[in-house]
């Protein structure tokens, strides 16, 4: 493993060896823990509907949980800012709903999202909470918790406990979707297969995706702002990306749907204000397929705009890297474990930027690894 001159960059490069101690917890002889299973069945609620609750990296994670949840168990998904959702609450409002709930924190004591969770549990909602670390408050207060194995996180920006929610909450999808016969043992399989198999992929890319970010962090140095873009689960790296950039380099960047770029940003683009785009694709996956299409058409736009964009796409895609300035490769993947993949390159492109503008990268002005109340 190469030396690191930080904390951040050696906790991307442990993402591998996170996401694997993760998976461990979770999966035995490439199977879902039956005991895991027992302790989710006191979470779920017949009608199929969950609230996430979140702040900043983890509300990105809930974000990817969304569309999983629906899209492979069917259940019906709303993520809130946790922020927000803590303030809704009062003895004289009357429930209407009574969703299961799910509050994803690093550190288990985020202020906002602990909040949130006693809210839902003076409701009476059943609660399940991810976080980083075992005995945090809000794994001893939920009904359920399901821990990551992402080891300590030093820096202030999220990177391996992000990977490793990311990783937990598709291991959620899988047991919510074996329970209620959503998929059949062959689909199982096949989506822990490619699960357990991620690692790997991930340790193999590290070297290239560093070497091409720093040289890309250099080209894009001087830019203003960034404008990242993706769609479906991919909307969430998209904001998750943004996020990484502004904490890490101070350098402005906002997460849009892709296809709400011409509904208004579009008149940011210009050579101070670059693209970077998700256009990866699933290409066993029809929805993902409609969604590639409608990608590299928003790029055939863009280029022909002019503008500068750098794009994540599948690992040999011509097409893709044929319409923007600087296209990233990434191991070709399933649609719903690729976000877990493209966002690591994103990590280092806002760590070399953060670089560029001589910013602690560790330790960002105004920032702490846990919002909790002075």
């Amino acid at each position: 493993m190469p030396s690191f001159t930080h904390e951040m960059l050696r906790e991307i490069y442990e993402q591998p060896e996170a996401l694997r101690r993760t998976l461990a917890l979770y999966l035995s002889d490439e199977k879902l823990r039956p005991e895991v299973a027992k302790l989710l069945a006191g979470w779920a609620i017949p009608e199929g509907e969950v609230l996430i609750a979140a702040s900043g990296s983890s509300r990105h994670s809930g974000l990817a949980a969304e569309i999983l949840l629906e899209d492979l168990c069917g259940l019906a998904v709303d993520v809130e800012y946790a922020s927000e959702y803590s303030c809704r609450g009062g003895h004289d409002r009357t429930d209407i709903r009574h969703p299961s709930v799910l509050v994803l924190s690093q550190s288990g004591e985020t202020s906002d999202t602990l909040a949130a969770l006693r809210e839902a549990e003076r409701r009476g909602q059943k609660t399940l909470a991810i976080t980083n670390v075992t005995g945090s408050t809000m794994a001893r207060e939920a009904v359920v918790s399901m821990p990551l194995a992402a080891g300590v996180e030093r820096a202030i920006p999220a990177t391996k406990s992000f990977t490793c929610q990311l990783a937990v909450l598709y291991l959620l999808a899988l047991y919510e979707g074996a329970r209620l016969g959503r998929m059949d043992a062959t689909a199982l399989a096949r989506h822990i297969a490619g699960l357990s198999a991620l690692p790997d992929a991930i340790a193999a890319q590290l070297d290239g995706w560093r070497e091409q970010m720093a040289g890309l962090a250099h080209k894009y140095g001087t830019a203003n702002t960034f404008l990242y873009l993706g769609r479906g689960i991919h909307y969430a790296i998209a904001r998750e990306g943004a996020l990484k950039l502004k904490e890490a380099s101070y350098v402005h960047a906002e997460g849009y749907p892709a296809g709400e770029l011409k509904h208004g940003p579009n008149a940011l683009v210009s050579d101070r204000v670059p693209l970077v785009v998700m256009a990866t694709v699933d290409r066993e996956l029809d929805a993902s397929v409609m969604r590639y299409e409608r990608t590299v058409q928003l790029l055939a736009d863009m280029k022909a705009q002019g503008a500068r964009v750098i794009a994540i796409a599948n690992a040999g895609d011509r097409e893709v890297a044929e319409l923007v300035s600087d296209c990233v490769e990434v191991a070709t993947a399933t649609e719903y474990l690729l976000p877990i993949a493209e966002v690591v390159p994103l990590q280092l492109f806002a760590y070399f930027m953060a670089l560029e503008h001589g910013v602690d990268v560790d330790r960002p002005r105004n920032l702490s690894k846990a919002v909790v109340e002075k």
